[in-house]
């Protein structure tokens, strides 16, 4: 169902100590204001490339009443390979540290609009927030989810999770930490919503993080740092959203991602006999193009999270099997919804598809993962043998299965093991569900026999993006958008489930019940044996030994 036409004014405002800001309203023809909206608002200084941003001046401003910074176009999108495609070069820009900002329209409440903090997809290696203003205008303004919705750009592949001993050497002389720019990027797009949206109507008390697929990791990542590193009176995250993700596996070690840095500096002829000044001289004199083309070509392709002990806790992992994690999740009242489609795969196959045997697919999950896991999933999921798992047609479907499992079906399950272990409350802090339903709007994009896959729930909590929704879908989906926007303000979900196993689920009829999960024994099984080995304290760190 097409969008209606928005006409698009200049909205401009006067933020304080920021200065005054020109963005857009987006109104109908007959003059009803759907909602405002600014775009590519910077919010960190211009990065060197593989170094950490810094924050903008404490008296940074973006314009005056007489010559306002002009917002109305769209977050610059970092460099990154395409999506089953040639990369789209449009609106390239290493500094892509900047914001889009939607606000609904009207009068907001006294203590100012709830605020989502979203944070986009793209497996780490490629994405960008810029949903089209008119393509939220309706969730905005025709719903119950009344938020400001704050998206920031980030760094992403080799750019954003680039780390080797060269740099880690570079980055102490400079007193930074080593590689997760992209999550740092992150960070300090949150830092500053928390303190700015105040003056574009948010309130920067009540903040819910969240993300879809690696926005989705993104935020459990974003969440473990607040818990482990940030104190509670300095916390942002109210509560967070995990659409289609889990907590992975513990994050490679220095050692590991080395290997990927020494590949990727001979993918692109720079001498391994050079010092490390030099090496880290010619790689960032490398053209842009041919840095994001090479990634393609590496055997170790994936560009992912450290475990550096300064952004991603050493033992994380840990933390979550012995309860700790839940027990600090509880002390400050946050709440967590996450769920996954049911055909995760289908999608997860395209990307970066290896050759159709087990050692191809062996190779290609260690550019995400340790290898150490990697063995782990297989030993799980083929035995000794490296038998084709039950249910796959091939290594290639294999390949799919094998990795939603790892990013979605099987770690959420473990997750949530861990979360009810640890003293959380299934339906009330842990709000987990499952889609066996799709919009119509999806078979534009991706294929139908490609079924309920990862993706194809965004036209699901997005009230149908630029497609839209037919009278009908919305029926169904009211429920679900009333969940959605009560868990955004802080209120009450009605979500239904009483035990750890209960899923709220759409199913294939469009109607909503709770299901019995029938993947938890699996699930469980695959955790145990990936995560398994991160036991807490002494007993772990024997465990690690043995």
């Amino acid at each position: 169902m097409p969008r209606e036409q928005l006409k698009q004014t200049s909205y401009t405002i006067d933020a304080g100590p920021l200065g005054w800001l020109e963005g857009l309203t987006l109104t109908t023809e007959t003059g009803s204001t759907k909602l405002h909206y600014f775009g590519g608002i910077p919010y960190a200084l211009p990065p060197a490339r593989f170094r950490q941003a810094s924050r903008l001046p404490e008296r940074f401003r973006y314009g005056t009443k007489a010559a306002p910074g002009i917002y109305t176009k769209r977050a610059a999108v970092c460099p990154q390979p395409g999506w089953l495609g040639p990369a789209d070069d449009t609106n390239w820009d290493e500094n892509c540290l900047q914001v889009n900002i939607y606000i609904p329209a009207g009068t907001p409440p006294r203590e100012g609009w709830p605020v989502f903090f979203y944070i986009h997809g793209g497996f780490l290696q490629w994405g960008n927030p810029n949903m089209e203003p008119s393509a939220v205008a309706p969730l905005l303004s025709e719903t119950a989810f009344q938020a400001i919705m704050v998206s920031p750009a980030y760094r992403v592949n080799a750019l954003g999770f680039l780390a080797s001993k060269e740099l880690q050497a570079e980055a102490r002389t400079h007193g930074e930490p080593i590689g997760n720019q992209g999550l740092w990027d992150q960070r300090l797009a949150l830092e500053w919503t928390a303190q700015n949206i105040g003056f574009f109507g948010g309130n920067p008390n009540n903040i819910t993080v969240g993300g879809y697929s690696a926005g989705s990791h993104s935020t459990f990542q974003q969440l473990a740092h607040e818990l482990y590193a940030v104190p509670k009176d300095k916390a942002i995250i109210k509560r967070a959203i995990m659409w289609s993700n889990s907590p992975g596996v513990q994050a490679k070690d220095l050692s590991e991602t080395q290997k990927q840095f020494d590949e990727l500096l001979h993918a692109l002829d720079i001498s391994a006999s050079l010092s490390a000044a030099e090496k880290l001289e010619r790689l960032r004199a490398v053209p842009i193009h041919d840095l994001i083309a090479v990634q393609d070509k590496l055997k170790i392709s994936e560009f992912r999270a450290l475990s550096d002990g300064d952004f991603v806790s050493k033992n994380i992992t840990a933390h979550i099997n012995s309860g700790d994690f839940a027990k600090r999740m509880k002390a400050r009242g946050i709440k967590l919804m996450n769920g996954e489609c049911r055909d995760e795969h289908q999608l997860y196959q395209a990307w970066r598809t290896p050759a159709n045997s087990c050692q191809d697919v062996y190779t290609r999950l260690c550019g995400d993962y340790p290898e150490i896991a990697v063995k782990r999933l297989l030993d799980v999921s083929c035995g000794d043998q490296r038998k084709l798992p039950a249910g796959s047609k091939d290594w290639q479907d294999a390949f799919g299965r094998l990795y939603a499992n790892m990013q979605v079906h099987c770690l959420e399950r473990g997750f949530h093991r861990a979360l009810v272990q640890g003293g959380l409350e299934p339906g009330k802090d842990l709000l987990r569900y499952r889609f066996n339903w799709r919009t119509k709007s999806c078979d534009s994009k991706l294929p139908p026999d490609w079924g309920v896959t990862h993706a194809t729930d965004m036209s699901i909590w997005f009230w149908g993006l630029e497609d839209g929704l037919t009278d009908d879908e919305k029926k169904i989906l009211a429920t679900w958008n009333e969940n959605f926007a009560d868990f955004v303000k802080g209120n009450k979900v009605n979500w239904g489930t009483t035990k750890v196993t209960d899923m709220l689920r759409l199913r294939d009829d469009g109607e909503t019940d709770i299901w019995t999960d029938d993947r938890w024994e699996e699930g469980l099984k695959v955790w145990d044996a990936v995560n398994g080995q991160a036991g807490a304290g002494l007993l772990g760190w024997v465990r690690s030994k043995l």
